[in-house]
């Protein structure tokens, strides 16, 4: 490895840090189940604002309650969790509101509430696994391409496939808002690398390998949709036109690897007893790591 490819391998590795430690908020905030909208609210009730960042909670880490905003304006905090008085009694009608004493950093959480930490009170993952995921993917990428147009490709795709496998291990949803703007984004960014001097690829060959391994995971859909979901079909549009860019070799290893990981990863479930084989397992993070497979090995021969 040459001077520029270490400079290349390190770059990467900051850039796939950096964005990786983005995405634990937004791992929580699309890991709903399916058919539920995406999570809007902290357990502790708070209203999370944007998608990038860590999972922790400044209000929940102040004791603060979630606080609701009426129509008109005025707010009520956890209105649902206090009885009103007795409208027959005059004394509770008259008399003045009680003062409630803040709890103490030590004392047990009032229901529904967070205990006020130092740290912050955390919702979902840490920084540190997809931070570390992302970084190895990106530097395995970029060791493997080198100083290539389509490298650049590849980095920014990264985090979306971590983001993505991540979801899909929690709650085995892949959402479209990811995997189309995905599949989208690999088209028209591969097609832009294909007018730069020195790449090693085929914008051609990308977009049929596209709509090839799209259309192969729908005839699986329909064949056996308990097996697959759809959300694996929209991924594999993204897949192949990222094995496309290479070759129709590279987009028969990638999908074969896919399918071997996860028979393997079945298999090693059926072994230890943690599922039988009418178990549905996440295809997603298998579907993605056969695919970087694939790019790496299209990579370093090409």
């Amino acid at each position: 490895m040459d001077t520029v490819e270490s400079v290349l391998v390190v770059l990467a590795v900051v850039w796939g840090g950096a964005a990786g430690a983005l995405l634990p908020r937004a791992i929580h905030r699309f890991s709903a189940p399916a058919g539920e909208p995406w999570h809007e609210r902290c357990p502790g009730g708070h209203p999370l604002r944007g998608w990038t960042g860590p999972a922790r909670c400044p209000e929940c880490a102040a004791g603060v309650p979630p606080t609701d905003v009426s129509p008109t304006g005025a707010s009520q905090v956890d209105a649902a969790a206090t009885p009103p008085a007795d409208p027959s009694s005059a004394e509770a009608a008259d008399a003045p509101a009680a003062d409630v004493p803040a709890l103490p950093p030590s004392a047990p959480a009032a229901a529904g509430h967070p205990v006020p930490t130092a740290s912050g009170a955390s919702y979902g993952p840490g920084a540190l696994g997809p931070a570390t995921a992302t970084a190895l993917v990106c530097a395995a990428l970029a060791a493997a391409t080198g100083a290539r147009p389509e490298l650049g490709v590849w980095l920014l795709l990264a985090p979306v496939c971590v983001l993505l496998a991540a979801v899909d291990l929690r709650v085995r949803r892949l959402p479209d808002p990811l995997t189309l703007p995905l599949a989208a984004a690999a088209v028209a960014l591969l097609g832009l690398a294909a007018l730069l001097p020195e790449h090693a690829g085929e914008w051609t060959t990308s977009v049929l390998g596209a709509f090839a391994l799209g259309a192969g995971y729908f005839v699986l859909f329909l064949i056996n949709p308990g097996g697959m979901g759809f959300g694996d079909v929209k991924l594999a549009l993204g897949a192949g036109a990222a094995l496309g860019w290479y070759g129709w070799g590279t987009v028969m290893l990638g999908t074969f690897a896919g399918f071997l990981l996860g028979a393997l990863y079945g298999g090693a479930l059926v072994v230890a007893r943690r599922a039988d084989r009418r178990t549905a397992i996440p295809f997603g993070p298998f579907l993605i790591g056969g695919a970087l497979l694939g790019v790496l090995a299209g990579a370093y021969t090409a």
